[in-house]
């Protein structure tokens, strides 16, 4: 095996990566990799090359893990003249690792059980940001006079108080089409996976917990919505305003758009009538109202079984509702379209009998009635597989929803034949699937239509639903790529969701009105993905010409033959992010969660979150954790140990590389007593201003520069990688971008919790923010005392200036953790 200085060889790689092989590529998952799962990197290049093997290199100390000759040649794709599928699933071992073929390098990426960690409840942000009524990353109101009733044949001109829910995307429409898939499947995904949600956020969608995990909050706000469009018996309604609301970009709160009720004033409300509608030129080709009354039925159905616990008279109401909404679908079968004024867009839906069968087996799993089962069955067997799979193009969202659920619950009932049956259909649309994407170096079946990046989180959760169902990993390795397209195993090396990850290639101008207002970015969302080169020529104002920021060629150069994507504000067929594309992807990424934690046979993640960095373990717990930090100073290291070691406490500790380099008797004891030892960087850089933490004062390259130079001063006193992957930034101080890049190095950055200010133990007489021990001990107890110290990490420093002779670390130490122990409290390092 070879070995090299880890840091050094490292950024020889990076210059190798970037000057010596610019016609070669390796694309990767930014997010990284769990350990026990599909692993393949894609390697491309714009000339003809015998490829025979390829290596996996250690990023930390440089260290060729192993070379692989599991590759399989992949044919062209655009200027690609030469592509290569690197499989090295079989690779195990965390750590932080790049892909290497001869000069070309891939970027780095971790593989560990928590790369998919908080990645589902990330994409709420994008849900909270589109919510309508109030809407709290504006902090205010929109769409607060909706609205007016249309096409209803006694109703019409009267107004309904249907204000909430989400907006559809960059456009202020609200279709129930849309919505009431969002819903479901926040819904299924938090039934399915309750152990990877997260409360962060009170209903409101600020921060703050309130007891309630947030996905929950952000179904329960659908609901709310979908309960107004449904106000009576027989009264189902639609959609909200239509495409006159396409008037160019303005913030939600500044919509002004005129509908005939005074500008702002109120849009119109369609009626579910069973009957085409129109209003100006376009006539839809709405046959019934079973698509829409079967999504109605089945969210109120799974909605009142999910929220019962937290809402049980909300969830008593719309459980009431469900049988109501599907016998509107009984009696009137056929689609039901959504409605435009100016131009032929609209959502063709022309399905329906996937809706029906949904909503029936869900009231057959709240009700055990076996008329449900047997309507279901009826329905299912009309549509054994969802048209688009395996299919060269479709009409715009003409079979929705993408994936069909109720072939899934039909799946799992008790009687085998009918599983079996259910399961077939499953597998037939995947195997459809399947057959297109082999012609594909990145194994990506789906058609370029427009939103084929929801046709690609649809068929994933159709894969891994089909795979935990059967135990079948016949289509294993095309979910894992489809998995790795969203997040950048693509032709354009890009992940589809925005600033996830943070520290990769995203979508940094999607089509958003936020972003247009200087407001910030549609964070959390799921662009539309690439569509057919034929379709992107033929639209209105959009090209492939620079714009500022990112020039087209940076993505130009990678455009296949066949089909585009292109990140540009402008584009509004690629890059613009969906509502229910976003929540359809909850599922997926939450079931990796839970299979992250499955692998480290850990519990759920409780942990509280700050920009990234975890500042409190689970506060349900009575436990605190002891850290200690220094840069050149260990003046409390007898003292600390002594106290430790006399009340049997493990506790971590994080020092840069000179505390390394100048204390080693001290880390060697620290080793002994059995304590974590880790990192603090290697310089004590300050990441970020004071007065602006979101300012970064380093670069990326300085910032990893640093941490590899520290993490092989710790290598050379003993600690390996594996054994320190948690960090506490120098100085305590760090923002999202820094954890960000820590995460891709495979680092998770920790912190103080606030509030007790311990961490003033450093302050010295002549300081104007000057705490005493006796300071400290009294405001720790006063913490306690008012909301309790649960999941507290406690930070104390390990060496203090000379002029400070009041030394917290010695007797007010001792003196607090006999107090707290004296209170029920365990101090822990849970890392």
């Amino acid at each position: 095996m070879i070995k090299y200085n880890g840091w050094l060889f490292f950024f020889i790689f990076i210059f190798c990566a970037l000057n010596s092989s610019a016609d070669e590529w390796i694309r990767i998952n930014q997010l990284g990799y769990l350990p026990q799962s599909k692993k393949v990197a894609v390697f491309m290049s714009e000339a003809p090359i015998n490829l025979q093997e390829f290596a996996l290199i250690d990023v930390f100390t440089g260290e060729t893990k192993r070379t692989f000759r599991t590759l399989r040649a992949g044919g062209s794709i655009g200027k690609m003249l030469c592509t290569y599928r690197l499989n090295f699933s079989d690779f195990e071992e965390p750590g932080t690792y790049c892909i290497k073929v001869g000069n070309t390098v891939s970027p780095h990426f971790p593989i560990n059980h928590r790369v998919y960690h908080g990645t589902a409840d990330f994409l709420l942000h994008y849900m909270r940001q589109q919510r309508c009524g109030y809407n709290p990353f504006l902090k205010d109101s929109c769409h607060t006079h909706d609205g007016y009733i249309v096409y209803h044949p006694t109703k019409t001109g009267q107004h309904i108080d249907v204000r909430g829910g989400w907006h559809d995307a960059t456009d202020y429409l609200q279709y129930t089409t849309t919505t009431a898939n969002a819903i479901y499947q926040l819904l299924f995904a938090y039934q399915q996976n309750p152990e990877a949600f997260a409360d962060a956020y009170n209903a409101d969608g600020h921060q703050g917990a309130n007891g309630i995990p947030d996905i929950i909050d952000e179904a329960k706000w659908g609901l709310d919505w979908l309960n107004r469009m449904n106000p009576a018996k027989g009264e189902l309604y639609n959609q909200i305003a239509d495409d006159r609301d396409h008037a160019g970009m303005r913030l939600p709160n500044k919509d002004l758009v005129d509908y005939g009720y005074g500008p702002g004033k109120g849009r119109p409300v369609y009626f579910c009538s069973g009957e085409p509608q129109v209003r100006g030129t376009y006539m839809n080709a709405t046959t019934g109202v079973a698509s829409t009354a079967g999504k109605f039925a089945s969210c109120f159905a799974l909605g009142a079984e999910v929220l019962k616990p937290f809402y049980p008279e909300f969830a008593q109401e719309i459980g009431a509702k469900a049988d109501d909404a599907y016998q509107e679908g009984v009696k009137k079968p056929g689609a039901c379209q959504t409605a435009s004024v100016k131009s032929p867009y609209i959502y063709e839906e022309d399905n329906w009998t996937d809706d029906m069968e949904l909503g029936a087996i869900e009231l057959y799993r709240t009700t055990k009635n076996t008329n449900y089962l047997t309507q279901a069955i009826e329905y299912g067997r009309r549509e054994p597989v969802t048209p688009w799979m395996g299919a060269d193009s479709a009409r715009h969202y003409q079979w929705y929803p993408f994936m069909n659920m109720g072939h899934y619950r039909l799946a799992q009932t008790d009687n085998q034949r009918l599983s079996n049956e259910f399961i077939r259909n499953m597998r037939s649309g995947i195997q459809r699937t399947y057959e297109k994407a082999v012609a594909s170096p990145f194994l990506h079946g789906i058609p370029y239509i427009w939103c084929s990046n929801n046709l690609t989180t649809a068929m994933l959760t159709q894969c891994r639903l089909y795979r935990e169902t059967t135990g079948d990993s016949t289509y294993e390795e095309m979910e894992a790529a489809l998995r790795d397209w969203l997040f950048g195993c693509n032709p354009w090396g890009t992940s589809m969701v925005v600033e996830l990850p943070l520290s990769g290639d995203y979508p940094i101008q999607p089509h958003s009105s936020l972003l247009n207002a200087g407001v910030g970015n549609t964070t959390g969302g799921l662009v539309d993905g690439p569509v057919y080169r034929s379709i992107f020529e033929n639209l209105r104002g959009v090209n492939m010409d620079g714009i500022p920021g990112r020039p087209g060629e940076d993505y130009k150069r990678f455009q296949p033959d066949q089909m585009v994507y292109h990140d540009a504000i402008s584009d509004y067929s690629t890059n613009e992010p969906t509502m229910d594309g976003t929540a359809c992807l909850t599922y997926y990424l939450s079931s990796l969660q839970k299979e992250g934690m499955r692998q480290a046979n850990g519990e759920p993640d409780r942990n509280i979150y700050q920009d990234g960095g975890i500042i409190r373990t689970d506060p349900s717990k009575r436990q605190i954790t002891l850290v200690f930090t220094a840069a050149d100073k260990a003046d409390g290291a007898d003292p600390i140990l002594r106290i430790l070691k006399k009340h049997g406490i493990k506790g971590g500790f994080f020092f840069t590389g000179e505390f390394y380099e100048r204390f080693p008797q001290v880390i060697q004891r620290l080793k002994a007593d059995g304590h974590y030892v880790g990192g603090h960087s290697y310089g004590h850089l300050l990441y970020a201003a004071w007065e602006n933490r979101d300012s970064l004062l380093v670069t990326r390259e300085a910032f990893e520069k640093d941490l590899l130079k520290s993490y092989e001063t710790m290598r050379k006193a003993g600690i390996a990688y594996k054994d320190a992957s948690v960090y506490i930034p120098p100085y305590e101080y760090y923002n999202k971008q820094i954890a960000a890049w820590a995460r891709n190095m495979g680092v998770q950055v920790i912190n103080f919790t606030p509030g007790t200010l311990t961490n003033a133990d450093y302050t010295t007489p002549d300081m104007k923010n000057y705490r005493s021990s006796r300071d400290i001990y009294n405001k720790v107890m006063e913490v306690e005392a008012r909301e309790g110290l649960n999941g507290h990490i406690m930070l104390i420093h390990f060496g203090t200036a000379d002029s400070r002779t009041d030394k917290f670390y010695d007797k007010p130490m001792e003196k607090l953790i006999k107090t707290l122990k004296k209170k029920g409290y365990t101090f822990v390092f849970p890392f």
